[in-house]
């Protein structure tokens, strides 16, 4: 198992992607009236954008209530987030009675896996790879079995998409140093 702290393998979260259900309906005109801190055009897109400062995050906020927050980097910040919305929603004398259920959909991490990459390598000799050097500098990699994509660049940095929780992360890291552990002692 992957540990934070491991100095040869680390990672940081980046991003968390979100969903939570307000479970009432939202005038969007009227938020984006009240509040400055929004973007509103239905013709373009049905949902409102806020941002939001503290935590660092931005939201769509749909009419139906149903929101999806983006750019926290802990899950603690996503629930600051939506108790943000909540706030500014009940600015425009909507009253939120529930708690919101928080759904992660998607974790970016970026990290490193303390090994040197040959990515043509790795491009031939592991399954669901993409690899061009001439349009892009990083190997991407679907871990089979898993949610998780990686983008691995020659110098062992990585980036890792497609995952629910920190711990299917750590798994899916775990799993990735793993095999690549597994396929330079099969290359000696």
């Amino acid at each position: 198992m992957v540990k934070k702290e491991d100095k040869k393998v680390w990672y940081k979260l980046q991003n968390i992607v979100a969903t939570a259900n307000l479970e009432h309906d939202i005038p969007l005109i009227k938020l984006a009236e009240a509040l400055p801190n929004t973007e509103y055009n239905p013709e373009q897109f049905p949902g409102l954008v806020m941002r939001i400062k503290e935590p660092k995050t931005s939201a769509l906020i749909f009419s139906s209530g149903k929101v999806v927050c983006t750019g926290a980097k802990s899950i603690g910040k996503v629930k600051l987030a939506i108790k943000e919305i909540i706030k500014y929603v009940e600015k425009i004398k909507i009253k939120i009675t529930i708690q919101p259920k928080i759904v992660v959909q998607n974790i970016v991490a970026a990290g490193a896996i303390g090994m040197d990459l040959n990515l043509n390598s790795l491009a031939m000799d592991l399954e669901n790879t993409e690899y061009e050097p001439e349009q892009f500098p990083g190997l991407v990699y679907k871990l089979k079995d898993t949610r998780a994509t990686f983008l691995l660049f020659s110098n062992g940095k990585i980036v890792c998409t497609g995952t629910r929780s920190e711990g299917k992360l750590k798994e899916a890291i775990a799993l990735l140093v793993d095999n690549l552990e597994k396929l330079k002692k099969s290359k000696k």
